[in-house]
């Protein structure tokens, strides 16, 4: 059996996040810019010659059909591969963050199997069978750090400076669907041009997350991570739509003041994806 260990699959971070409005089929429209950090789950992979796709869950349980296996029989069925694979999973990034753990996964997965099973499929398909997984699937796909619209499909590679940040993501996580359908949520946020968030004095402070807000109101984990940001001197906001918050980090702190529920992690932006170039083609 051909074996390939040690995928990564790096988290991501929403420096801001507006949504613009609404479409007529319920999804809404959002721009944002995205940005990939260190944080990272490892994958490993053994190809099978019997068609079947196992998983093994290295770290904590996931469920049953999760993104990562979801992934691998889109791939399997969209080709017609006759191969397999069993795939360990050592999961490092949280669940219900906004730092899209599953939807990086996935991607990772259709990379490495891509190469795995000598399909040599260009990363326009990829990102077919990647977005029928998840919106922010094709993102991780095409590797970049990147301007993102549409319902985030529409993906614009974008140049950041490097910096560090620290994460901090209290116990409870938060479901997508009920920040989305809250009536409370802000859906009118004035469109905003690539070229005026790059001309920001400081990027990372551009914007805001429109998501924040009823966020707080539904977790006040969010809350109380971000007052721990405030008493280090740091001016934090939420990522993407989970319970994660995060701010540039641009003096020593004590993370040890940190409360025990919360998972606190120093981070660095990454310029491209650790599987860049894996498809057949790329941007």
């Amino acid at each position: 059996m051909q074996s390939l260990y040690d995928i990564s699959a790096p988290a991501k971070l929403n420096v801001f996040l507006h949504i613009t409005g609404r479409r007529a089929d319920g999804y809404h429209l959002l721009q944002s810019a995205f940005m990939l950090i260190d944080w990272c789950d490892t994958l490993h992979f053994q190809v099978r010659s019997d068609g079947q796709i196992s998983r093994e869950d290295l770290t904590w349980a996931l469920p049953k059909d999760d993104l990562i296996t979801r992934a691998a029989k889109a791939l399997q069925r969209h080709c017609q591969c006759p191969l397999g694979v069993h795939i360990g999973i050592a999961k490092s990034i949280p669940a219900q963050a906004g730092m899209g753990g599953g939807s990086s996964n996935a991607a990772s997965t259709l990379l490495a199997l891509n190469r795995l099973w000598n399909l040599n499929l260009p990363l326009q398909t990829l990102a077919i069978v990647g977005l029928s997984l998840g919106a922010d699937v094709p993102f991780f796909l095409h590797g970049h750090n990147a301007w993102v619209e549409g319902i985030g499909e529409q993906i614009t590679p974008l140049e950041l400076p490097c910096a560090r940040f620290v994460v901090a993501k209290p116990d409870a996580g938060l479901e997508t669907k009920l920040i989305f359908s809250d009536p409370a949520l802000k859906r009118d946020s004035k469109t905003a041009i690539i070229s005026g968030f790059a001309a920001d004095g400081n990027i990372f402070e551009y914007g805001r997350n429109d998501l924040q807000a009823v966020a707080q109101k539904l977790c006040p984990g969010v809350t109380q991570a971000l007052l721990w940001l405030e008493s280090q001197g740091l001016s934090g906001r939420m990522t993407g739509s989970g319970s994660a918050v995060f701010a540039q980090l641009l003096h020593d702190i004590d993370l040890l003041s940190a409360p025990d529920a919360m998972q606190v992690r120093l981070c660095s932006n990454l310029d491209v994806h650790p599987l860049v170039g894996w498809a057949a083609s790329d941007y």
